[in-house]
């Protein structure tokens, strides 16, 4: 009998549930998806998802799942807090193994911990640690000072070691003398040598360590009564499909615009060029997520890159249509001028969110004279742009929108080039396919194929 999947999707405020069927086969098909409100917040997760499922049988009608996963970003998703020892060394490929995985960075530091950071650590309620520091067989000292003082908060979460590797057996016996040993999950440095990211080791340890705790979130506590398989990050789950794009058709951008982040994940090595004058090393699949730039929570702030005139003009409205639009403001847009507003903030998210991701050109100045260097990600080899999202697979305007990115180079950055060929997942299903592809790549990667019309 041909296996069939059904995936949730557990947001902060809404369930979403996509049903697969023939997920074992050459021809596996989306039958359908339905949503429900999330029901952390009353407790257990389980009445949304059950919620969701029963809209799903009434609207496909009798459904035989052989496979339940999700993907979460409830219960504030995977919250992580980061220590290193040098920002642009081994907190910074922390930073990177940690956003690829789907985390939210509660807090970051590098060198050794005050009692600042220790009080700041316990109001931020991280779910899991995430300690580096050392190059292998360089410095120890930080990293040790800093799993003892964690130890010390006394906090219930896993702690996640990645640093020099000649502290593993310290660290390990700390832990035992503190019981703990179950709590400690240690993996290959995150930055072993100098210039050298290995952030991918982490990163699936970061995921199997979310997916083992995740019951441990407030509400949480029954998703296994639902769910018999995978819950990973949704974040990590948009990069797992982003990835399985990436090695069907080459370098890949995927850019996702919500209400309360626009999140940008590339996967891509570069030019050999670029590579050349770089002067730090980024992981081949890289996750930005920007918190302040959302069409909903956050529009204020996208709102304040205009005045009100250039506003008005850009979405092509009067200004009485504008304020009207402002006053009665809501997270999906159903007016034509509604729409038109959405489209002028959804643009200016996605310039901002994609600047920031991407590398740039520098200019160095020494005895010698002027030479070139890059910093960043090098975005310049992408050729498919990918849109997943509320914003990016609903608007009309999406497709114009990433078309226009390599226009949005102000000179020195290191965007895509001109001729990217831009998809849009129209089915909303790239988060579901990601934890969907840990179970069946080939299905996995039919259905991306089906949404994005490749």
């Amino acid at each position: 009998m041909p296996e069939n999947a059904l995936v949730y999707e557990i947001g902060s405020t809404t369930t979403l549930v996509n049903y697969f069927v023939d997920v074992d086969t050459e021809h596996p098909r989306f039958a359908g998806g339905a949503q429900a409100p999330t029901t952390v917040d009353q407790g257990d997760v389980t009445i949304g998802l059950l919620e969701a499922r029963d809209a799903l049988i009434q609207q496909i009608g009798h459904i035989q799942p052989t496979k339940v996963l999700a993907t979460s970003s409830a219960a504030g998703g995977l919250r992580m807090s980061v220590h290193g020892l040098v920002h642009d060394m081994t907190v910074k490929a922390a930073k990177e193994a940690a956003l690829g995985a789907g985390a939210n960075i509660t807090y970051l530091t590098a060198g050794k911990l005050r009692r600042t950071d220790l009080k700041k650590i316990q109001e931020q309620k991280p779910n899991i640690f995430l300690i580096a520091g050392g190059v292998d067989f360089g410095e120890r000292d930080t990293a040790l000072h800093n799993v003892e003082l964690l130890l010390e908060l006394d906090l219930d979460i896993p702690f996640i070691y990645a640093g020099n590797s000649e502290n593993q057996e310290e660290i390990r016996l700390m832990f035992e003398e503190k019981g703990r040993e179950r709590d400690l999950f240690i993996c290959e440095n995150v930055y072993p040598r100098l210039d050298q990211l290995n952030v991918e080791p982490t990163r699936a340890v970061i995921q199997n360590v979310f997916e083992s705790h995740i019951t441990q979130a407030q509400g949480m506590a029954k998703i296994r009564d639902t769910v018999d398989s995978h819950v990973i990050p949704t974040p990590g789950s948009v990069m797992l499909a982003t990835k399985l794009l990436a090695e069907a058709y080459g370098d890949v951008l995927t850019l996702d615009v919500g209400g309360a982040t626009s999140d940008v994940h590339s996967v891509t090595k570069g030019s050999e060029e670029i590579a050349a004058i770089s002067i730090s090393p980024e992981p081949e699949a890289k996750r930005t997520v920007e918190g302040d730039l959302g069409l909903f929570v956050n529009r204020e702030n996208l709102l304040g890159y205009f005045t009100d005139q250039q506003l008005a003009d850009e979405a092509q409205l009067t200004p009485e249509q504008l304020a009207h639009e402002l006053s009665h403001y809501h997270p999906i847009p159903a007016t034509p001028e509604a729409k038109q507003l959405a489209c002028v903030l959804a643009r200016k998210a996605v310039e901002i969110s994609v600047t920031r991701h991407a590398g740039q050109l520098l200019d160095f100045y020494y005895s010698g004279g002027r030479r070139q260097g890059a910093q960043g990600k090098d975005l310049t080899m992408i050729r498919l742009v990918v849109g997943t999202g509320g914003a990016l697979t609903r608007l009309s305007c999406a497709k114009n929108i990433m078309e226009d990115i390599p226009s949005m180079n102000k000179g020195d950055r290191l965007l895509p080039q001109e001729g990217i060929r831009v998809l849009i997942d129209r089915e909303y299903i790239m988060a579901s396919l990601g934890v969907l592809s840990m179970e069946y790549p080939e299905a996995a990667l039919r259905l991306l194929e089906n949404t994005l019309d490749i």
